[in-house]
């Protein structure tokens, strides 16, 4: 299951990349997202998700091991949420400089054919 887990990881994170190579930058906050994506999915799979297991509580003495841990799944969140602000942030911006620049290419100029 982890090499499944780890083969997906590795499709989000290789596809991110290749979309921020491209030269629109629509794609470019495209592959973005993925990479915030794979990260979180990296982070998540990393604190060993448990199911069927309580939360961590202090009420009584017991073995760790028989609770789920709950900072991988805070990053997580805390990382979700700073990912819609970036990527309103990146939209507002690519609306700009396609309104400044009539085009959405990168670097703004568009290739000649």
């Amino acid at each position: 299951m982890e090499a499944v887990i780890a083969i997906a990881i590795g499709v989000l994170f290789a596809s991110g990349v290749w979309l921020i190579l491209r030269p629109r930058t629509f794609q470019v906050i495209i592959g973005l997202l993925l990479i915030s994506y794979a990260v979180n999915l990296f982070i998540f799979i990393m604190g060993r998700l448990w199911v069927n297991k309580p939360p961590l509580t202090l009420e009584q003495a017991v073995d760790p091991a028989l609770f789920a841990d709950p900072v991988p799944q805070a990053l997580v969140l805390t990382a979700i949420v700073i990912g819609f602000a970036t990527t309103a942030l990146y939209l507002v911006l690519l609306l700009t400089s396609r309104g400044l620049t009539g085009t959405d290419h990168v670097d703004g100029k568009e290739p000649r054919q």
